[in-house]
């Protein structure tokens, strides 16, 4: 998961920003990303050094890479069994108790 989707929750108008920017900054240095807003409305996001690294690596992730396979491969004259694959994968046990 990409963390705009995880973490977009932390919203702060540009004047809030100036006066906060240190905590700001240690948030984006933690991992959240930090929506930066002018009259309402969303007009940046300021994001920690690693995760702008990732984003702007140029790497396309799953996706990509699945479409690009499933574009030269046709699955289904595979002919896998997913059962047969990872049938012995899952615990049999009932697992624990959940109950409130």
């Amino acid at each position: 998961m990409n963390i705009m989707a995880k973490t977009m929750a932390d919203r702060h108008s540009i004047a809030e920003a100036r006066r906060n920017l240190p905590s700001l900054v240690r948030d984006a240095e933690s991992g959240k990303a930090v929506e930066l807003t002018r009259r309402g409305e969303p007009v940046a996001v300021l994001v920690g050094r690693r995760e702008f690294e990732r984003l702007s690596s140029g790497r396309q992730g799953f996706a990509h890479a699945y479409r690009e396979f499933t574009s030269t491969v046709r699955l289904e004259e595979l002919a896998l069994d997913p059962g047969e694959l990872f049938g012995d994968l899952r615990e049999r046990t009932p697992g624990r108790d959940v109950r409130l």
